[in-house]
């Protein structure tokens, strides 16, 4: 598990200090703060550790990480993710359970990374990350844009995800809360998304009667992507899940059953990041953490400020913007009633 990130004029961030990480983690703010950044820094890290001496992949560190950050980031070159006007480079350390992974270069790096330090064991799990967006709908487009022409537009964030879920659905015992969360995955979209690979196409199925994936609403097929990624193996118990913006497209209720099911996920090892602009899904993890008394260390952004503020939600909510807007639309129905 990661237990600490630090980061040093990256992107648009002066410094990131965020310490005791948990099994859940929140980072929220208004659009533009840098949410993703934070997010895309984590994802690009672990993947690097994940490559490094898997397989036949003979890279570097150093070659596989510049490699992720060209290609997650899509910047004219590598140099630019250092924040403009600051007066050092860039740096990013990540502390896990069983080592650290660091790595620095300044605003002129354009082809390589000299400074990257790797003292993390050779990880079989994955990680992934769940863009705002699904990708369902897109699967062949993406595949198209960066398999063939290599072009800029879906990041690898899009890429990585639609590799991972064209994996075939695995037979046999599948974890306990693995296959807890698929029935309850199921049962929110009311059927399943399979990909039919001599087609090259997906179906959404309801009972007996199948349909074409255009016909699923987008929180339907976002949320198959999870159960795809449970159903094949993809993710284990001691997987990194990246999940940025997980309400978008989905109904409320749908959203509270989905924080149920991630955080049975995080209660068998899995470590979840989160970013959101919902008062459903931070209220919905506070309320987890007071019934059960277990920590969710929560960043706030702002875009007025040059510092993030840390909490945690076991400690209460804290004043935040999503908070401070809920709040505003009360007084004003208050006010017009009265």
């Amino acid at each position: 598990m990661i237990q600490s990130l630090y980061l040093k004029n990256y992107g648009i961030h002066s410094e990131i200090q965020w310490k005791n990480l948990g099994f859940i983690n929140l980072v929220i703010g208004e659009n533009g703060c840098g949410k993703s950044f934070i997010l895309k820094s984590i994802y690009t890290a672990m993947k690097t550790i994940e490559a490094f001496g898997r397989g036949k992949d003979n890279r570097t560190s150093a070659q596989i990480l510049f490699d992720k950050l060209y290609w997650t980031f899509q910047p004219n070159a590598v140099g630019d993710l250092v924040k403009k006007s600051s007066t050092g480079g860039l740096e990013c350390k990540l502390v896990l359970d069983e080592g650290v992974f660091s790595y620095g270069f300044g605003d002129s790096t354009v082809k390589s990374i000299s400074s990257v330090s790797n003292s993390c064991a050779t990880r079989e799990s994955n990680s992934v990350y769940i863009p705002e967006k699904e990708v369902v709908s897109l699967f062949n487009i993406i595949r198209k844009s960066r398999g063939q022409y290599s072009d800029f537009g879906f990041d690898d964030t899009y890429l990585d995800l639609v590799n991972a879920i064209s994996i075939p659905t695995m037979k046999g015992k599948n974890y306990a809360p693995f296959a807890e969360s698929r029935n309850i995955l199921k049962d929110i979209i009311g059927g399943s998304i399979d990909y039919n690979e001599g087609a090259n196409t997906w179906v959404y199925t309801q009972g007996k009667a199948k349909f074409s994936i255009g016909l699923a609403a987008e929180g339907v097929k976002k949320i198959a992507i999870l159960d795809k990624l449970l159903g094949n193996r993809y993710l284990d118990n001691k997987s990194v899940l990246i999940f940025d913006e997980p309400e978008s497209g989905i109904h409320p209720s749908a959203i509270t059953k989905l924080m149920d099911i991630l955080w049975l996920l995080a209660k068998s090892g899995m470590q979840i990041f989160l970013a959101t602009h919902s008062y459903f899904v931070l209220k919905k993890l506070y309320v987890l953490a007071m019934k059960q008394n277990v920590s969710v260390p929560l960043l706030s952004l702002d875009r007025r400020l040059d510092a993030p503020s840390y909490y945690d939600l076991l400690d209460g909510l804290p004043e935040n913007p999503i908070i401070n807007e809920s709040v505003r639309l009360y007084e004003e129905e208050v006010g017009e009633v009265l």
